[in-house]
């Protein structure tokens, strides 16, 4: 039988319900900049529970608080932000849904404002904070950036450490699924590429190098989830700049296989945020499935692949799944304005039988 968007995907011990994943978004509304979730997160994250999807999982979540974007974005690097976000993967699970958190450190595009007032750099003496990453150059903001300072060696086992912390509250907390963060120009990634990665150490230079530290975070963050619950590793399968050496599909492909090896059981594959000179050739529904489609098909390894990027449509997710170009399909916008998009797609493809209506809100699909 062929597997639809309703098919349910077995990851270690994990049954998830369906293939609709809502992806990773930020919500920048922490009230007192403490990283600590707060009720808009317990209801933006249930409601998509109640609303059908598979999976439910956190905006990107700082290891340090450091690594936040914004002074107002969540965190997990205290058993206070533990204990907070407890209730909100127990309500997730509860209504079916598999609860997942994105563990996430920003690096040197740390410490701006939100979207909604510029996504400005923030300096520290307006609240901001120097930032980290491989080498000691700032994101290329018109305005000027915060310091960013060269991570050193003991820096880098801090940051592995971190993740690893993260990832003790995550499974204590209750979330069934860590995501690590290697894409959109944040740390992980920023050791990745080398437009960003400068050093000529073990960390440097080779892909071998470069690669080594989100090996080593997915290494801990696999040991800290035990053998039973999912590891997924979202990455930018290209930054966009051919005109320069930068991280590519060829490469992606190359590091699917070995965080398959190192514990990895899903790669979620999206692009870019590197380098403001990034050129999208376009952007539209499924303008990134071609990546996630060759990653699949090169591996050598049954890692599974997610796809994200430009889902709007019901037909369009239950095509990827049908047609096996994905494994899982990983949905942002449509998310913020339908809620229930899942529950929707059930009705528009015919498929009522497969979903659970909460009761509550049974009237509303008869």
């Amino acid at each position: 039988m062929t597997d639809d968007a309703f098919s349910s995907l077995e990851i270690r011990d994990t049954t998830v319900r369906n293939r609709f994943a809502m992806s990773p978004m930020c919500q920048y509304s922490v009230d007192a900049r403490d990283g600590l979730a707060t009720d808009w997160h317990r209801v933006h994250l249930g409601s998509r529970a109640v609303g059908g999807a598979g999976i439910v999982l956190t905006e990107a979540t700082a290891v340090e608080e450091r690594g936040r974007i914004t002074p107002e974005d969540l965190g997990v690097w205290s058993d206070d932000h533990r204990d907070v976000l407890a209730p909100i993967a127990e309500f997730v699970a509860s209504q079916g849904a598999t609860p997942g958190i994105q563990l996430a450190h920003a690096g040197r595009k740390a410490s701006k404002t939100r979207p909604w007032e510029g996504s400005e750099p923030l300096q520290p003496v307006d609240g901001g904070w120097e930032t980290v990453a491989p080498s000691a150059v700032p994101y290329p903001y018109d305005d000027e950036s915060p310091v960013t300072t060269r991570l050193d060696g003991d820096g880098i086992a801090d940051v592995v450490d971190s993740f690893r912390a993260g990832a003790r509250r995550a499974r204590e907390a209750g979330f069934e699924i860590a995501e690590v963060h290697a894409a959109h120009g944040y740390l992980l990634h920023e050791f990745l590429s080398p437009v960003t990665n400068r050093r000529e150490d073990e960390y440097g230079g080779s892909f071998e190098n470069r690669t080594r530290i989100l090996r080593e975070v997915t290494e801990a963050v696999r040991d800290e989830m035990g053998d039973e619950r999912p590891v997924f590793v979202r990455i930018s399968a290209t930054d966009w700049l051919d005109d320069r050496r930068s991280w590519d599909v060829e490469q992606s492909v190359r590091l699917a296989d070995d965080l398959s090896d190192a514990g990895a059981d899903l790669i979620d594959v999206s692009s870019g945020g590197i380098h403001p000179d990034q050129a999208i050739e376009w952007v539209g529904p499924n303008y990134q499935l071609r990546f996630a489609e060759r990653i699949r098909n090169e591996c050598e390894t049954d890692v599974k692949i997610g796809t994200v990027g430009g889902i709007r449509a019901a037909e369009q997710a239950d095509a990827i799944i049908r047609n096996d170009r994905a494994d899982l399909a990983i949905v942002g916008r449509r998310f913020l304005s339908d809620p229930y998009f899942p529950l929707h797609a059930a009705v528009e493809l015919g498929r009522e039988d497969a979903v659970d209506v909460p009761v509550q809100y049974q009237r509303g699909f008869e």
